[in-house]
């Protein structure tokens, strides 16, 4: 089954099911939020979150025959943003991930350079414009339609 098929996700969520029970109803841990294959646990204490660690590590290994990535499961402070579905989390705002917008100015670039007419350019805007203005992301998002503006107009007047 390929990674990112709509099955797999859904495999995903029933398969890891197990998990949720075990972390909400087991574990009693309030602030747990998982997306297909990517969960995050918030606490105020880091023993206790090393704690948990374990007891997950174990259920994991003993009921679902799974093991948690050994790079990718670890303890940050949210002080220093946590990496999730996208987004870089912090306390009180989100931040658009750096590559998107380095993705989306290099789709402007093309488009300037004429790999993209208009119509494809204001359809991938739009596509990274949904993402993301669930992050604080209001001034990239106006600076990116500016300039996707400026260069259609730019381009009409030397047609």
């Amino acid at each position: 089954m390929p990674l990112g098929n709509l099955t797999s996700q859904f495999f995903a969520n029933v398969f890891l099911n197990e998990l949720d029970y075990f972390i909400k109803y087991e574990l009693n841990i309030k602030y747990y939020v998982r997306y297909v294959d990517d969960f995050i646990i918030l606490h105020s204490s880091k023993k206790q979150l090393q704690k948990w660690k374990v007891q997950i590590s174990k259920f994991l290994q003993a009921e679902l025959k799974i093991e948690l990535h050994p790079q990718k499961s670890k303890l940050i402070p949210l002080s220093r943003g946590i990496d999730f579905v996208g987004f870089r989390n912090f306390c009180y705002y989100r931040l658009v991930r750096k590559r998107n917008v380095r993705k989306m100015k290099f789709k402007i670039n093309q488009f300037e350079k004429g790999c993209h007419n208009y119509k494809e350019m204001t359809a991938i805007f739009q596509g990274f414009n949904a993402h993301a203005k669930w992050a604080n992301t209001y001034k990239i998002r106006k600076d990116i339609a500016s300039q996707i503006y400026k260069i259609k107009h730019k381009t009409l007047k030397t047609s």
